[in-house]
């Protein structure tokens, strides 16, 4: 496994945050909350060199509504919870790279889907999950 910028990028199966897969499978914010400010995030990567990404965030995949240009990032409590249409590779990124990622690109991000795929899906606006990083 090789650590770069607080990240850690490895085999997907071993990208998992207990805490947020239990808060989401009780649909409690309030524990999502918690779990996104105590532990890593998941979030799927680009390839080097890929432009189909939205938003000029580096590594990190977001994803672009072609219908209303609005933009989401992703986030999974399992890199197994991933859709297989999405890029291959995951990161897990600290909470203080989640609280800078969503202060730098509020204007742009429209939601936060966590597990957009399940089994626990839930959404939020960028805007409150700051608000519960910054607390």
């Amino acid at each position: 496994m090789a650590k770069k910028r607080g990240k850690k990028v490895a085999d997907p199966a071993e990208f998992r945050s207990e805490a947020l897969a239990q808060a989401l499978e009780k649909q409690d914010m309030a524990a999502v909350a918690l779990a996104l400010r105590n532990g890593n995030t998941i979030v799927p990567l680009i390839k080097p060199g890929a432009r189909d990404n939205p938003l000029d965030s580096g590594e990190v995949w977001t994803f672009r509504d072609p219908k209303t240009g609005e933009v989401a990032l992703l986030l999974f409590s399992d890199a197994r919870n991933k859709p297989e249409n999405l890029p291959p590779a995951v990161g897990a990124y600290s909470p203080a790279w989640l609280e800078g990622f969503l202060k730098q690109h509020l204007d742009t991000i429209t939601t936060v889907f966590l597990d957009i795929a399940g089994p626990h899906p839930m959404q939020a606006p960028p805007e409150e999950l700051l608000r519960t990083l910054e607390a």
